[in-house]
């Protein structure tokens, strides 16, 4: 018998300071049962610094790990072409090669403890592909990370490069590292 993916709920008001964008939304999240919570808050976190596009209401969560064809999130357009992939890891070159022949924008959101010597290994062929790479600080991800509740109203605050995360009993803050940016990202 297959293990069932963990729902989780949040209800998320934006500040994103950086684009002058100011949202809410509500999100439903189903943790892949090989997914961790640090994996999990990582694709919330990156969902949250691309909801000042345009086309933010087309986004969605994809299928993540139990579709290996698919980003863990994207926006598709009306017409069903990707407009932005957004990759949560550390992808193989081929991967993010043929995200850029997919989509208009390809982002990839780089997470935990091995991430510096993923990125010294593909840097240089990276840098030849129109995408950006962001590193989160491992050690700040875990810490938002241990306070989960499978519903939860959270506050996020985007300044510069750092989130401050609040709920009602805690607050957290997750900094991260522009590795290369796109032009138009």
């Amino acid at each position: 018998m297959a293990l069932k993916p963990t729902i989780y709920k949040f209800n998320i008001s934006i500040s994103d300071f950086n684009h002058d964008f100011y949202d809410a939304v509500n999100l439903t999240i189903a943790l892949h049962p090989s997914e961790t919570h640090e994996r999990m808050m990582a694709r919330v976190l990156a969902y949250c610094l691309n909801m000042y596009k345009d086309s933010a209401s087309l986004m969605t969560f994809t299928k993540g790990l139990s579709a290996i064809e698919e980003p863990d999130i994207w926006v598709k357009e009306l017409d069903d072409q990707i407009s932005c992939w957004i990759d949560v890891g550390e992808p193989s070159f081929d991967r993010v090669k043929k995200s850029c022949r997919l989509a208009k924008q390809c982002y990839i959101y780089s997470f935990n403890s091995k991430s510096a010597v993923w990125w010294k290994q593909v840097q240089s062929q990276f840098q030849t592909l129109p995408i950006t790479v962001v590193s989160f600080d491992w050690g700040a991800i875990q810490n938002l990370s241990q306070k989960l509740s499978r519903t939860m109203e959270l506050s996020v605050s985007i300044n510069d490069s750092s989130a401050f995360f609040a709920t009602e009993e805690t607050q957290h803050e997750v900094t991260w590292t522009v590795l290369q940016d796109t032009p138009n990202s």
